[in-house]
């Protein structure tokens, strides 16, 4: 079949060699992040002078380039964000900026900036009834959840509204957690993922009773040959490749590879030569995921082996002459990585001359107790020669940097409404207890078929909980469900996705609150929020003091709180099958969590919990309207620690 469009191919960039790397490779569009409000902080990322002089460079050969900005807001940072945009419209004029936070499309068009906006696959966008609301947000483009099938692509493409066209990932890192959105390093350490801090702790190795393992590291997703159904997609217009953190080895070889998938058609020969393209590339062992729906693969391979690397061989020697003898040849300037992560010996050599297939590479020492004989080598990283001259050769070609221009900039922000009196108390439940208390407000966490359970005398008295993802393939059962409880007298919810205003037929005769996934943080996301229809608005639980005392006398809608309770530190849509749910496993450090299934999600808990009861006079001062409490049922063989639960209260969230 000819294809009638081309799908844009987009490529990651996380320093300039790589940027380069894509636009050589033939990339349709890069896109990358500048040292500030990008949710891959850990890569090089780009001065404002920098980007501008690359973005010339790119729009010189028709390639676009998309400016990520896909954080969480606090509040102190608008008008810095504000001012970045502002300068980067007037000096940079990239095509699209791709933005998480609901606040961030309002800020970018005060601010001037005229493109497209594209709403991060970290948004949680992917429920089908909420695409109008998606839309009405002012985006031009959503990009999909990694989790979603081919199918489930498909029926969200044919209900996207018109003016919004859709993104999908095809290559790249796979988070465990739903789209990225883990509380899982913040809650550990305060490095929130949702602003681009995450230090992996999926990636780790868990023990659970005598079983050890990286039980939540998955391996990379590959659509790789099954790409080819996307392109008969009507709404899919852009395949995207993860990877800002990579080297321009893996840009290159990834997007040639997705441009020879892509133009080739039905070639046997150019299918199997972009598979050999990807083998290059040097990410780690491959999986389909979800991609079809009716045969998924489980991508968490429960190996050690949890980084990206092409292994090259095993250590041999003893501790004082450990040597690898390579099984193919490696090249001068090759990164290698010595073990696997979290083990004695593991670290990063960079090879200073060519070594022939069976050659012999004397390993360092290092600083501490060296790699074990027989631990696996992995080459991680190539400067070949060819692609350097290449690179090179496009660097003569840059114009040359301008300096920076200021900006004066402030953003307007929304007329605030102080809440009066005492805040309410609210008690959230998997299963009602027999007996409710009268002093708070009960709710409850929301799956078809619960309603069962509860007698129809209090449903108009409930706050319905639903939770933070609602699959395409659900949404009927969704829907009818909602529509019954409504029929029988439901009336508060509380949404974890702002997109899930969708699936009520009439909004308009119910009351909705925020939840405290939809990860709320500044006025202008409150704003948004405000705008449809939503009566309050849980705070992120991610806040640090600062954050929590000062929102409630700059927003728009009364606010609400988590202060104590077992916090999930993810959800996600894969079922580990090492590991055993309601049991606890431990991380390297000894903390202890559980995993437990409720409908198709698969949550995951620390045994010790959030608890910011001791700060309950102050976030009263503050003018919050809500508190609530978390009653997580807890597993028979999983004990809860006592110890200090304030997560970023003092670590100012970073």
């Amino acid at each position: 079949m000819e294809i009638q469009r081309k799908i844009e191919i987009l490529a990651p960039a996380g320093d300039t060699d790589s940027f380069l790397a894509a636009v050589a490779a033939g990339a349709d569009a890069v896109y990358c992040g500048l040292k500030n409000f990008s949710a891959r902080m850990e890569a090089g990322n780009f001065s404002l002078s920098e980007l501008a002089a690359l973005t010339e460079l790119a729009h010189s050969r028709g390639v676009r380039v998309h400016v990520a900005m896909n954080n969480l807001l606090k509040t102190p940072e608008l008008a810095q964000a504000g001012r970045l945009i502002h300068r980067l419209a007037r000096q940079v004029g990239p095509d699209a900026l791709i933005v998480q936070d609901l606040g961030m499309p309002a800020l970018a068009r005060q601010a001037g900036f005229t493109g497209e906006l594209h709403l991060s696959t970290l948004a949680n966008g992917g429920t089908i009834a909420g695409l109008p609301q998606v839309s009405a947000l002012g985006v031009n483009r959503l990009v999909l959840p990694r989790e979603l099938s081919i199918d489930e692509i498909k029926a969200v493409a044919a209900r996207c509204p018109e003016g919004l066209s859709l993104e999908v990932f095809v290559h790249g890192a796979l988070c465990y957690a739903v789209s990225g959105r883990c509380y899982w390093s913040s809650y550990l350490g305060g490095k929130s993922g949702l602003r681009g801090r995450c230090v992996q702790p999926c990636r780790r190795q868990y023990q659970q009773k005598n079983q050890k393992g990286a039980l939540f590291s998955c391996d990379d997703l590959s659509l790789d040959v099954l790409v080819r159904p996307l392109s008969g997609v009507d709404k899919v217009e852009s395949w995207k490749i993860e990877g800002r953190k990579k080297g321009p080895h893996y840009v290159f070889y990834t997007v040639k590879a997705y441009r020879m998938l892509r133009d080739a058609g039905n070639d046997p020969a150019q299918r199997k030569a972009a598979m050999e393209l990807l083998e290059m590339a040097l990410g780690r062992p491959g999986s389909h995921y979800n991609f079809l729906g009716h045969r998924p693969s489980n991508p968490i391979a429960d190996r050690e082996q949890t980084a990206s690397g092409h292994m090259v061989g095993k250590v041999q020697g003893g501790f004082k002459a450990a040597y690898v003898s390579p099984r193919e040849p490696l090249k001068s300037g090759d990164l290698l990585r010595i073990g696997y992560e979290d083990q004695a010996g593991h670290q990063t050599v960079k090879i200073r001359r060519d070594i022939p297939k069976g050659g012999r590479l004397d390993i360092p020492k290092g600083t501490g107790r060296p790699a074990p004989q027989g631990a696996p080598v992995f080459l991680v990283d190539r400067r070949e020669r060819e692609l350097q001259v290449i690179i090179e050769g496009l660097k003569k070609e840059l114009p040359a940097e301008r300096p920076s221009q200021d900006s004066s900039f402030a953003p307007t922000l929304p007329k605030r409404v102080r809440h009066k009196g005492r805040p309410r108390e609210m008690d959230v439940w998997r299963k009602l207890p027999a007996r409710l208390g009268n002093q708070s407000e009960q709710a409850v966490w929301l799956t078809p078929g619960v309603e069962r359970d509860i007698s129809r005398n209090i449903f108009g008295r409930i706050w319905w909980w639903l939770p933070p993802v609602v699959w395409p393939a659900e949404e009927k059962a969704w829907v009818d469900c909602l529509e019954n409880m409504t029929r029988l007298g439901a009336r508060q919810f509380v949404l974890n996705a702002p997109w899930q205003l969708g699936l009520f037929a009439k909004p308009e005769r119910q009351t909705f609150w925020a939840g405290p996934m939809c990860n709320t943080a500044n006025p202008l996301a409150l704003a948004e929020l405000a705008r449809m229809g939503f009566a309050g608005a849980f705070v992120s639980p991610e806040l640090d003091r600062e954050g929590f005392l000062e929102l409630p006398a700059l927003s728009p809608l009364p606010l609400g709180v988590l202060v104590k309770g077992i916090h999930p530190l993810c959800v996600s849509r894969i079922r580990s099958e090492s590991l055993k749910e309601r049991e606890p496993f431990q991380s390297p450090k000894g903390e202890q969590f559980w995993s437990r299934t409720y409908g198709n999600l698969v949550w995951t808990f620390p045994n010790w919990e959030l608890d910011l009861s001791e700060k309950w006079t102050e976030l009263d001062k503050a003018g919050y309207a809500l508190l609530a409490r978390l009653h997580e049922p807890v597993p028979d063989k999983v004990a809860i620690k006592e110890r200090q639960g304030l997560w970023n209260w003092d670590l100012k969230m970073l």
